[in-house]
Order: C-alpha cells, then sequence, then structure tokens
C-alpha cells in the first residue's frame, strides 16, 4: 500500500470536505503540520471544525485558516497567541470550545482507544461543569467528559519509515501521537523518511496502521520560532573583565 505522496495537495486529495473535523496536532508551532495546514488552505474547505491545543499564531498555522475564515469551530486549550482568533471570537464570528489542556489530551487519548467518556475532578464546581453530568467518587465531585474523533488528523513528525511507523522529537509528542490515533485518516508530514527497518520497533511513538498518508518535507523544510527569547551577548571585553576587582 502506498503512504508516500509527493506533496501535500497529493496527500489530501479526496480527503477534504466542507464541515468536516479535523484534528492538527503541535504545541505553539513545535510539531505544528504547517505545510499540510496551507494546503487545506489552498483547497478552499469551509465551515471547518479544527481540534488543536492552540490556533498558532498570526500568519502561521492555524492562523492561516482563521485569515480565510474557513474555521467555524475551534476546541482549543490555549489560544493567547492570535490576535485574529481574539478578535473572530469576540466579534461572534468563531465558534470556541475550551478546555483545561489534560482535559484536552485525555479526551483525545480517549477517542483514540474507543471510550466514548470518563470522569475527571478538573473544572469540577465551576463553570466548566455546567451541563455535565457529576458523580461523586470517594466524597469527591468529578464531571464527565466525552471523546474527541476527527475526520481526518495531520500531524507532524522527525522521521518515518515506508511503513508510516512515526517518531516524533521532543515537545512534538505533547498531541501528534494521541491525534493520530484518533482519526479515520491521519496524514503525517515528517522531516526525515528512511529505509524499511531503519527505525528500532522499539523508538516507534505510532505505529504505521495509524498512518494512511505521508510526505517528506526534505531539505527545505524550515522550523519556525514563536517566540525569540535571548540575552544579549557578553562582548570580548566584558568576558575578560568580569573578575577583576575594582
Amino acid at each position: 500500500m502506498k503512504k508516500l505522496y509527493s506533496d501535500a495537495t497529493e496527500a489530501l486529495a479526496g480527503l477534504l470536505h466542507d464541515d468536516m473535523t479535523i484534528m492538527a496536532g503541535g504545541f505553539g508551532l513545535c510539531g505544528m503540520p504547517g505545510v499540510l495546514i496551507e494546503a487545506v488552505r489552498e483547497s478552499g474547505v469551509k465551515g471547518l471544525t479544527v481540534i488543536s491545543n492552540n490556533a498558532g499564531i498570526d500568519g502561521a498555522g492555524l492562523g492561516l485558516l482563521l485569515e480565510t475564515r474557513q474555521i467555524r469551530k475551534m476546541i482549543s486549550s490555549y489560544v493567547g497567541e492570535n490576535k485574529l482568533f481574539a478578535q473572530q471570537y469576540l466579534a461572534g464570528e468563531l465558534e470556541i470550545e475550551f478546555n483545561p489542556q489534560g482535559t484536552m489530551s485525555e479526551r483525545i487519548r480517549a477517542g483514540g482507544a474507543g471510550i466514548p467518556a470518563f470522569f475527571t475532578r478538573t473544572g469540577a464546581g465551576t463553570m466548566i461543569a455546567e451541563g455535565k453530568e457529576t458523580r461523586e467518587f470517594d466524597g469527591e465531585s468529578y464531571i464527565m467528559e466525552t471523546w474527541l474523533q476527527a475526520d481526518l488528523a495531520l500531524v507532524h513528525a522527525w522521521k518515518a519509515d515506508p511503513e508510516g511507523n512515526l517518531v516524533y522529537r521532543k515537545t512534538a509528542r505533547n498531541f501528534n501521537p494521541m491525534m493520530a490515533t484518533a482519526a479515520k485518516v491521519t496524514v503525517a508530514q515528517v522531516e526525515h523518511y528512511v529505509g524499511a527497518g531503519e527505525i528500532d520497533g522499539d523508538a516507534v511513538h505510532t505505529p504505521g496502521i495509524y498512518v494512511k498518508r505521508m510526505i517528506d518535507l526534505g531539505e527545505g523544510f524550515e522550523k519556525r520560532i514563536e517566540r525569540v527569547t535571548t540575552r544579549p551577548r557578553e562582548t570580548a571585553g566584558a568576558a575578560a573583565g568580569a573578575g577583576e576587582e575594582i
């Protein structure tokens, strides 16, 4: 079965339609499937429900789909880096379902594991519990949360082989692995495409059975930094005189 496609447009051909639900991996811009998101934008599909920890930033990631108003609803945890997101929400142009980050993560994991609902203490007794079933366990109140599933999951992996086995790197493991299991179809963009047998089986984070299509980002892939935080570089003179007594 062919899993590697020439580009994002080809990999998403026949999978996109209006009013569908898409999961998009990433934590900030780390592990964000930006190339696949750009292909979704170019397709022109609209009325999307997007499940993602965050909404990208202005001009990048899911921010591109907000610019073209292709997203109808966001199911998210953190959206503080996107001004356009806030503007559309306050104007009543975008529906939002906020989740505590751990709850959202577990809802996605439950979706992949076939668990339709679970109980958590997070949010009990707050606005988050409004309209949700509440039960008491060991003297504590818990609220019921339901799974999250999608028509399509877009993920970013560090390494992949021809079978679709995926390895993620560092922070990109936060949401990508669980999203890959919780959708009808998973498409991955990968930084390094290697031959069969080159990935140690014990190192695989997402087994290839979950991955239907992939694209190889190749050498030209650029990693964007969401917010550059650095300190001034010391000059040679300042460093040399740092230990002198006055």
